[in-house]
């Protein structure tokens, strides 16, 4: 399943990494590597947690725990 992340410069210069399908999912990194470790690990405990609060979740998004993700950066 592929879970699409976008890349934006914050004001701090760091790289703001987010996944629309996944609301609040956000997170950051120095580098572009770093935000995407960073996000990755942040959407598979959103996941979880949405999962375990009992949250109907799209099966365009993401309707299975446990299934492998990949990463897309949206252009």
């Amino acid at each position: 399943m592929k879970l699409p992340v976008i890349l934006t410069e914050g004001e701090d210069g760091y790289i703001v990494a987010e996944i629309p399908v996944l609301p609040g999912c956000i997170s950051q990194g120095k580098t572009k590597e770093e935000a995407l470790a960073n996000i990755k690990e942040a959407a598979e405990l959103c996941l979880e947690s949405m999962e375990e609060e009992g949250w109907i979740l799209s099966k365009g998004c993401c309707n299975v725990l446990g299934d492998r993700y990949q990463f897309v950066v949206a252009n």
